[in-house]
């Protein structure tokens, strides 16, 4: 066997061969269900078994310098491996220790390094002295931590001694500053792997909650307190024996989790992606329940764990940090006496008095969080853990002033979010609102969120609180709003219904009215509280898969809300729902569409009419038009005439009347085979407006065609407004998004974009698509594609028009692909809706038959299902 042309020598295949042996054994071990920390420790009883081997050979063949090597050098594991917990593709971190006689290091040093990558070991490594490797590692806070873990494995136990004697005082020492490097050093990988436990595709090593936060705390605890075993920190009082227990299960489900990751690749693989989930949630035994799938069982273990260990963390840095000691001998000299119980400086702590009230009263918890609500000031740190501590006492009656205080808290933006956030992390929340303990950590197995449900939730309210330095319509709405406690509980509670059989929303209804009782709320305070929650997603409905300009829909929307102010809340939930989904998720472009929908219902409730506005909008641009009558003939009156009294609601509203005016005078002058297109950058919505102007006569199937064109280019449309107006003029508008450019697209680009619409209606060549997922992984891709096709016919909501919504998997040429298929059904699309939710889209499709009629029959409503659906999945798989 060999290498690169070079033989193995037969001590080094002898390993290799039994390496991969001994790992087959511990594979077959832990697919028979060995704890993760036992498979991890054998692993790495089977590493220093090779390496021994390897140093005995390397010492049995330079016979002249095996006595200074024994004498001289040390070889010490670090990191995982130190540790005792090395996965199975893990680096294996190696440091050879040597004194400063050691004249022949390098010797050992190639011959190791290289006998250990041909026996099929991923190896870090460096070669120092105890005093240079003890000066870096307060240099670099990674060398910190691996040393942190040091274990000594074979040679010189004195050369050993001297750098573990040494390097505890050291670290002792200098603690202050090591501890803010390592904290910072994390805080940097998080940022790159996500800000949240909740992230719905974590990292479980380096994602927050995962392995990495648990090894901090013997990081931070080594430099601190001497101790990196968090079973010694329990025995010293640093950690409590509760905390002890949540981080010892944390890391065995972590590390068999990271075990079968690293076995099912045969490589480090440390990503749980959706794909893995729900592998491993079979191989686990997962089997699911009424409303949950096995993979969201799964998941919802894996994120308790993950923040349990989370929460610790953040309590066990807090108190590990320089200033927090000083902080607490200043604050009697910096700070007022509340009431005995409480005192109010930077932060606000807890009494004696103050702590023996809070054991075991929900109501002195709560008043807690009020308190730092309304100062505008955080709880401490040791507050904080009082309070964690006392939660598994609380009584479980539920007393009047408890929910007075809730409502007290709910009713100040200030610090709402990250309030109800800690109260979440340490189980009060669930102690007021019940229906918490379900929601916990559920994740929901689809592509629309980013967040496990309890999460969403919570993020949602900081969402809407956010609103409040806002600027816009959106700010000045949330500012005026009377009853913003009302908001913040629907928003709290909105999504609690998911994760059961039945509609979440019809279950969301009735946690509402439970929460109403349960927190006394007036009549007509929980009659809005209720409508928030089970009509939550109407506005969003309506909004990006509606046609808002039917006056029709308005006015029943509007007689559905009832009031301006429950508009107001509303139109606040919604957009905050939506903001509270993902980053970017609640663009510009949403933003604008969703105001628009507010205004034109506040307009109705207000008692104006929206189709008096149409109406006021269409003499405007007759208004601009006939100021150049002068210079038109009597057959160009009658054709202006005739487009601006055709011009639909939707487009009127789209544009200012000028721009009407424009397009119009622009396409007068249009000859029959041509095309005129017109592009504009929306600097509100960092959208471009495509306006396009041709016969209906050029080609069959405009639209699929113009969306084929648009497509093409890489473009990601938005909407659609499609118009065929007198003597067969077609008005197309298409709004879409330019990914590749930020900010305004050079001219030449807009040029480009139109040139290839032109050419899109004057050709018949098939459009070639971009493929944007040429960089993606295959399990990636694979995750994206798994979800259902589905296409609904709503034959109720419109009077004039049959509308598909149809959910699919987003990817490139999937909109031409079902404006093709309309096209061959011989179906009329007059308006366009495409909303797309990180990698789902809902497209909306208001068409008519060829006679412009709604499609009754029940038969050719399943011929058109049908043949969207196998077009869509035939697209899919070709």
């Amino acid at each position: 066997m060999s290498r690169s042309g070079l033989t193995f020598r037969p001590d080094v295949l002898a390993a290799r061969e039994w390496l991969a042996v001994e790992r087959q054994k511990l594979r077959q071990q832990h697919d028979a269900g060995s704890p993760g920390i036992q498979v991890c420790a054998r692993l790495t009883e089977l590493f220093d078994q090779v390496l021994l081997r390897l140093y005995q050979s390397a010492l049995a063949d330079t016979p002249d310098h095996a006595a200074e090597f024994q004498g001289e050098v040390a070889l010490v594991a670090l990191g995982g491996y130190g540790r005792g917990d090395v996965a199975p593709y893990s680096d294996v971190d190696l440091l050879i220790l040597h004194s400063w006689g050691a004249a022949n290091v390098s010797l050992l040093a190639r011959r190791l390094l290289h006998d250990l990558y041909d026996v099929g070991l991923e190896l870090g490594h460096s070669v120092r002295t105890p005093q240079d490797v003890i000066r870096a590692a307060f240099k670099d806070p990674t060398l910190f931590t691996a040393l942190a873990e040091a274990r000594f494995i074979a040679g010189s136990e004195a050369i050993y001694g001297k750098f573990d004697r040494r390097f505890p005082r050291v670290a002792n020492r200098r603690w202050r500053s090591t501890v803010t490097a390592i904290e910072r050093a994390r805080e940097e990988e998080r940022s790159q792997y996500g800000e949240t436990v909740y992230l719905l595709e974590p990292n479980v090593k380096r994602s927050p909650g995962g392995l990495r936060d648990l090894q901090l705390i013997r990081w931070v605890g080594f430099a601190r307190h001497g101790q990196s075993d968090p079973d010694a920190q329990a025995r010293m009082g640093v950690i409590s024996k509760d905390d002890q227990r949540i981080l010892r299960l944390a890391i065995e489900f972590l590390l068999r989790v990271r075990n079968e990751l690293h076995f099912h690749a045969r490589k480090a693989n440390d990503l749980l992606n959706r794909p893995e989930q729900v592998r491993i949630a079979e191989v686990f035994g997962y089997t699911g329940s009424e409303g949950l799938l096995p993979v969201e069982q799964f998941m919802q273990d894996y994120f308790r764990h993950t923040r349990g260990v989370s929460n610790i963390v953040e309590r066990f840095l807090a108190q590990s940090r320089p200033w927090t000691r000083l902080r607490e001998l200043v604050a009697p000299v910096f700070s007022h006496l509340m009431e005995g119980d409480f005192r109010v400086g930077a932060r606000i702590s807890l009494t004696e008095q103050g702590r023996r009230k809070l054991r075991g009263d929900l109501v002195e918890i709560l008043r807690l969080a009020d308190l730092s609500n309304l100062y505008q000031k955080r709880v401490a740190p040791a507050a904080w853990k009082e309070v964690h501590e006392a939660v598994p006492s609380l009584p479980d009656q539920f007393p009047p002033a408890a929910a007075d205080r809730f409502l007290s808290i709910l009713s100040q933006p200030a610090m709402l979010g990250e309030l109800l956030h800690q109260l979440h992390e340490a189980g009060v929340l669930e102690r007021v609102i019940p229906e918490f303990t379900h929601a916990r950590c559920l994740l929901q197995f689809n592509e629309y969120h980013k967040y496990t449900v309890d999460e969403h939730c919570l993020r949602a309210v900081e969402r809407a609180t956010d609103f409040a330095r806002e600027r816009g319509l959106l700010g000045r709405v949330y500012r005026d709003l009377k009853e913003k406690r009302t908001l913040h509980l629907a928003l709290l509670i909105h999504d609690l219904g998911k994760g059961f059989l039945e509609d979440h929303s019809e279950v969301g209804l009735r946690i509402a009215e439970h929460t109403a009782t349960r927190l006394r709320l007036p009549t007509r305070e929980a009659d809005s509280l209720k409508f928030l929650v089970h009509k939550h997603l109407m506005m969003s409905h309506l909004a990006f898969r509606r046609d808002t300009s039917d006056n029709q829909l308005i006015v029943r929307f509007a007689v559905d809300v009832g009031s301006p102010e429950v508009l107001r809340m509303l139109y606040v939930l919604t957009a905050a729902d939506l903001a509270a989904v993902g980053p970017g998720v609640f663009n510009q472009w949403k933003a604008e569409v969703l105001a628009d929908l507010y205004q034109r219902t506040l307009r109705h409730l207000a008692g104006d009419s929206p189709s008096a506005g149409a109406e006021e909008r269409r003499a405007a641009v007759a208004d601009l038009i006939n100021a150049d009558s002068r210079s038109f003939s009597e057959s160009d009156r009658h054709w202006f005439n005739s487009q601006v009294a055709a011009l639909p609601t939707s487009f009127l509203f789209s544009m200012p009347p000028e721009r009407i005016a424009e397009h119009l005078r622009r396409f007068q002058e249009l000859a029959r085979g041509e095309v005129h297109t017109q592009s504009r950058y929306l600097e509100e919505t960092d959208t471009v407006e495509y306006v396009i102007g041709t016969y209906e006569d050029i080609t069959p199937g405009v639209f699929h065609k113009l969306t084929g064109g648009l497509s093409s280019q890489g473009l990601a449309i938005l909407s659609a407004d499609i118009n065929t107006l007198a003597d067969g003029l077609v008005l197309d508008r298409f709004v879409v998004h330019d990914p590749d450019f930020t900010g305004p697209p050079p001219a030449e680009r807009l040029e480009a974009v139109s040139a290839r619409l032109a050419a899109a209606l004057k050709g018949d060549r098939q459009p070639a698509f971009r493929r944007l997922w040429s960089s993606m992984k295959p399990d990636s891709r694979k995750s994206l594609e798994q979800w259902p096709t589905r296409v609904r016919v709503d034959n109720s909501t419109s009077d004039k028009y049959t509308i598909l919504d149809i959910f699919a998997s987003d990817r490139t040429g999937l909109l031409y692909t079902i404006a093709r298929t309309l096209f061959e059904l011989e179906l009329s699309v007059s308006l366009a809706k495409i909303g797309t939710y990180l990698d789902q889209v809902v497209d909306v499709f208001y068409v008519t038959d060829a006679s412009g009629r709604k499609i009754s029959s029940e038969e050719r409503l399943e011929t058109i299902h049908a043949r969207l659906l196998r077009a869509i999945e035939d697209e899919a798989a070709g």
